[in-house]
């Protein structure tokens, strides 16, 4: 009898992928979202006594990434509107809600107390659809 190959088994027959995540903003489903990224990380550092190996290890803060997201320009221009003097900075916080779908299995992400840090256009010659960069500054990230 021949063993495959791969040894990972496939877990309910499909990967997560673009086409299974969905994102809401301020409460809104975006539909025209092209990228999202979020993380954290946690201060740690180790600590040493005798010898050359670390003994004990300490932490500090807990930094979350600054979140970045891809929009088309015609979502930036409807969220300008609803913004006070048309500045995305001044829409004020708000959560993201990020979820991932596949088969009956939903994993749900929330990116807290966002606010839009910039506003800004990315456009040379030859674009055919205009995509807008955005940075955003959270609190916190809740994994589950």
């Amino acid at each position: 009898m021949q063993t495959p190959n791969n040894q990972v088994p496939l877990i309910n027959g499909r990967a997560y992928s673009w086409a299974s995540v969905s994102v809401v903003l301020a409460g809104v489903p975006v539909i025209g979202i092209t990228a999202i990224s979020y993380g954290d990380l946690t201060e740690m550092e180790n600590g040493y006594g005798a010898g050359q190996m670390p003994i004990d290890r300490g932490e500090g803060n807990y930094i979350p990434d600054a979140p970045k997201l891809t929009l088309r320009a015609g979502v930036v221009d409807s969220l300008q509107e609803s913004a006070p003097n048309g500045r995305l900075q001044d829409l004020g916080v708000f959560d993201i809600i990020v979820m991932y779908l596949v088969g009956t299995t939903k994993k749900t992400h929330k990116v807290r107390n966002c606010q839009f840090t910039n506003n800004k256009r990315d456009i040379k010659q030859g674009d055919k659809i205009v995509n807008v960069e955005l940075d955003l500054i959270c609190s916190h990230v809740d994994w589950n």
